[in-house]
């Protein structure tokens, strides 16, 4: 006896979507959220990076920055003893009351006072033996000269007749060898190289400093028909 083969039916609103199209709208969406997400980091990325600086600015504000800008140069090396030798050398030449020495950032500094009455010939004449007396000390062409590529120190010589500037005898005199100069140059500092543009200076800043007050009524002129009224009524009386 035959069976009869049974199907079952599906109900009319469950119906699966075609395998194809389910594929295609899955890529689409998908494809979607890759670009959103790429989109939304390259928007983001620059605020980020500005956020970085500013936090890691805020976080080392106030720490030293270590390091030394010389590393490799000023070879050989000036030490304390051989400033000591210079301040002493250069104390005991002829008209210097006073005399120091320091070394900063490079830089030997020597100073010296001279008599109060000293005048710029004088002080000229003095910053040259200070200068010669530091390179007898130390070696001009050895630490005052740049070699192979190496930076070596700057030499600065001041000699002034008053420690500050007190009365019309002041005089200043700074002498400079950078290790990248072939010799040393002078300068009178004291006086001003252009004379007539440093007192057209100085007279502005007073007259900004000092303004004439306006004259009152009773200090103006009188004009010049007042004047002849004036005689005209002293006629009249005589």
């Amino acid at each position: 006896m035959a069976t009869k083969k049974t199907t079952s039916k599906k109900p009319a609103g469950d119906r699966t979507p075609k395998s194809g199209k389910q594929v295609r709208k899955s890529k689409s969406g998908g494809g979607t959220a890759v670009v959103f997400w790429i989109v939304l980091i390259l928007f983001l990325s620059p605020f980020l990076v500005l956020g970085y600086i500013i936090l890691s600015a805020a976080m080392d504000t106030g720490k030293p920055i270590i390091g030394n800008r010389y590393d490799g140069d000023h070879d050989p090396a000036i030490s304390k003893s051989d400033l000591e030798k210079v301040e002493s050398s250069v104390k005991s030449l002829s008209g210097v009351e006073k005399s120091m020495v320091n070394l900063a950032t490079g830089t030997v500094r020597v100073y010296a006072d001279i008599n109060d009455s000293a005048g710029a010939e004088t002080a000229e004449s003095t910053a040259g033996q200070v200068y010669s007396t530091v390179t007898s000390i130390l070696n001009e062409s050895t630490y005052f000269t740049q070699s192979n590529g190496k930076k070596m120190y700057d030499l600065e010589v001041h000699v002034y007749n008053q420690d500050k500037n007190t009365d019309s005898n002041f005089v200043y005199v700074i002498g400079t060898k950078t290790s990248s100069m072939d010799a040393p140059i002078y300068q009178l500092v004291s006086e001003p190289i252009d004379a007539e543009l440093a007192e057209s200076l100085r007279q502005a800043v007073e007259n900004r400093n000092n303004p004439k007050a306006a004259p009152t009524p009773a200090e103006e002129t009188p004009q010049e028909g007042e004047a002849s009224g004036e005689e005209t009524a002293e006629g009249n009386q005589g």
